[in-house]
């Protein structure tokens, strides 16, 4: 329980941490920097600065009473982490109930009090263990907590974790998401049908559900049940395509199930996340990099999360440490391992992590550095290469010319489809928007012949779960950059918001037409339901679909 008294304490609002936020202001009113201003007013006892979510609730209360002048400016200055919103959405994580874990992988931190591989003081699951990992309290604390630093929540990807999801109840996973809507409508429901219905145009829209599973367990039938949770993305852990390192570390699946999953996946119109890891036992340096090329053969992950390997007492890797049998990797091995990888990353993939955020005194031995991917940056610098990645091109908070974008088409063969990556990007090379479209080959009579009997067997087991994938090619994702704006908000230069996401659909609409499929699918979240509506989609059992 110490670890959760500490969560309380830290951010409880107390008059003292008020007292100290109001001199920080008045400072700052005067001119002072926030930083400066937060230096000469430390915390108690040699406790660091005063968190800012404190600096923001206390600018409130004198605007309202009168002490302070209401300054966007300032807060804005004060404002926690503004590039958790410049990419156009929220992302508010929550983390489900313990439960035991179809894994015994020896690698993972192992506590009682957390879903496996989590511990209790990393942010996310300090927040759920506060919470008592009750859904609906862990979506309203965090709601409230980003608006009470300035950002808006109007468009919120919720990210369940908590280890293999199918794992849980059907019962549990349909009340937990449920529960989380009714935490985003600000109303009770009586299932979740209803609040799925009332979430469409709720203050708080659903824009993205994503949930973490092992690709062991991806089946058409459990795809199907996705969907009709809301489900739009997927998390896996693939942790290694080396067959060796996959045993050695009892992953429990193979990297032939890795690259099934992704097909399956891919043909359901989900985005896909991969995690892998660097530095597992038996790894090096060496077969790292060999492994991390394979990702974009017939794998061709959306997303990435590159977690290298740290050491935890907790975790059956240890023991191998301590017998001399594991050796993590040096610092400088690990920075120029990662400096080798990202420029290899294609266009169309996002690289979303490079470290787990577990605190550093947790690591018995290996990276601790919280920095990895500036540190990876500065060296790529050095070696004078780039990452190409989405998060690496994102335009963020840069101004942006409509007639400057030109509209590239990025197509790559991933297994058993045919992928564009539709992308609007600037001069430089930013990327303002971008639409993902699948046409399986399923379809496509000559790639059809190529496909694996067992894959085919598959894909057409999908389409009879789900005939509203029937003569479809597929819409994964629709997304467009800029500063997040609330719903109908203009901001002159932001690329949301000025018809950019209509023209990646118009354009994906042709390229699936002229490739002979009658239909064009979206994997719709919730809250863009309406959206898709506007755009011609009309409702099928599970995805919203357009006659072309």
């Amino acid at each position: 329980m110490k670890d959760k008294e500490k969560w309380v304490r830290d951010h409880a609002v107390t008059p003292q941490k008020l007292e100290l936020a109001h001199q920080i202001l008045l400072e700052m009113a005067n001119g002072a920097s926030l930083g400066a201003a937060q230096r000469r007013h430390p915390m108690p006892g040699g406790q660091g600065v005063l968190a800012k979510h404190f600096i923001v609730a206390e600018y409130y209360n004198m605007v309202e009473s009168g002490q302070l002048e209401e300054n966007p400016a300032l807060l804005a200055s004060i404002r926690m982490k503004p590039v958790r919103t410049l990419s156009g959405v929220t992302t508010v994580t929550v983390l489900t109930k313990p439960h035991p874990c179809p894994g015994d992988c020896i690698f993972c931190p192992t506590d009682v009090r957390m879903p496996k591989s989590y511990i209790p003081d990393e942010p996310g699951a300090a927040r759920a263990l506060e919470n008592d990992f009750d859904p609906f309290r862990q979506v309203k604390a965090r709601l409230d907590s980003l608006e009470a630093t300035g950002h808006p929540t109007d468009k919120v990807e919720l990210l369940i974790l908590g280890g293999t999801w199918d794992s849980y109840p059907r019962e549990y996973q349909s009340w937990f998401i449920q529960r989380c809507l009714d935490a985003m409508n600000e109303v009770e429901s009586t299932d979740l049908q209803q609040a799925q219905a009332w979430n469409e145009n709720a203050g708080h829209r659903n824009v993205g559900l994503v949930i973490e599973t092992r690709p062991d367990r991806i089946t058409p039938a459990e795809l199907a049940w996705l969907r009709g949770l809301g489900v739009t993305k997927i998390q896996m852990g693939a942790q290694s395509l080396d067959e060796d390192i996959l045993k050695l570390n009892r992953r429990g699946h193979s990297a032939a199930q890795t690259l099934e999953a992704t097909a399956l996946l891919r043909a359901a119109g989900y985005k896909t996340v991969l995690h892998w890891m660097p530095n597992l036992l038996g790894a090096t340096p060496a077969t790292d990099r060999t492994d991390f090329i394979r990702l974009w053969d017939g794998y061709c992950p959306d997303e990435i999360k590159i977690y290298p390997t740290q050491l935890l007492e907790s975790a059956e890797l240890f023991r191998y440490w301590q017998n001399g049998e594991y050796q993590p990797y040096s610092m400088d091995e690990l920075i120029s391992l990662i400096a080798d990888l990202k420029p290899t990353v294609p266009e169309y993939c996002r690289i979303n992590r490079i470290i787990r955020d577990i605190p550093s005194y947790h690591v018995v031995e290996g990276n601790r550095r919280t920095s990895l991917r500036q540190d990876a940056r500065e060296e790529m610098l050095r070696r004078g290469n780039v990452c190409r990645c989405i998060r690496c091109r994102e335009v963020r908070g840069q101004q942006v010319e409509a007639g400057q974008l030109r509209l590239v088409d990025f197509t790559y063969d991933a297994a058993w489809a045919e992928e564009h990556f539709l992308q609007f990007v600037t001069p430089d090379n930013r990327i303002a928007g971008y639409l993902r479209l699948s046409l399986p080959d399923e379809h496509n009579p000559a790639r059809r012949a190529r496909m694996p009997q067992d894959a085919l067997e598959r894909q057409q087991a999908l389409l009879a779960r789900i005939p509203d994938l029937q003569d479809a090619a597929l819409i994964r994702e629709v997304h467009v950059y800029g500063q997040s704006l609330g719903v109908g908000e203009e901001l002159s230069g932001a690329a949301q918001h000025r018809g950019l996401g209509r023209q990646l659909i118009e354009r994906a609409e042709e390229i699936a037409r002229a490739q002979g499929f009658g239909r064009l699918a979206v994997i719709s979240a919730i809250g863009t339901r309406l959206y898709y509506e506007s755009r011609g989609f009309e409702r099928g059992e599970l995805f919203q679909v357009k006659r072309l």
